[in-house]
């Protein structure tokens, strides 16, 4: 959903949560996620790690911003679009030793 368009209030799916559309669900229930509430507590970096084991195949480093932009939005930070987060994506990625 559109973070502008979320609310808090009627989280009850995971398409209700910021950024959140049919496909990127279907990868969140692929990681065992099927409600908003799993997401507390979770580490962007590792679900993004374990949605590419998974699957057996490489997605776009775009979607740690969008998993950032969830688990920031369920410890309570406000909705923001994805690409808010991209800078950040990628200084993590330095940090960890690792590209994209």
């Amino acid at each position: 959903m559109h973070p502008d368009k979320v609310c808090r209030e009627h989280l009850r799916d995971l398409t209700d949560l910021p950024n959140i559309g049919k496909a990127c669900a279907a990868d969140l229930i692929v990681l065992g996620i099927t409600y908003p509430e799993q997401l507390i507590g979770r580490d962007p970096l590792q679900m993004y790690q374990e949605l590419c084991v998974l699957t057996q195949q490489r997605h776009d480093p775009c979607m740690i911003d969008v998993f950032i932009s969830i688990t920031r939005f369920m410890a309570g930070e406000p909705a923001q679009a994805w690409w808010k987060f991209t800078e950040e994506r990628k200084q993590m990625l330095i940090c960890s030793g690792q590209t994209s």
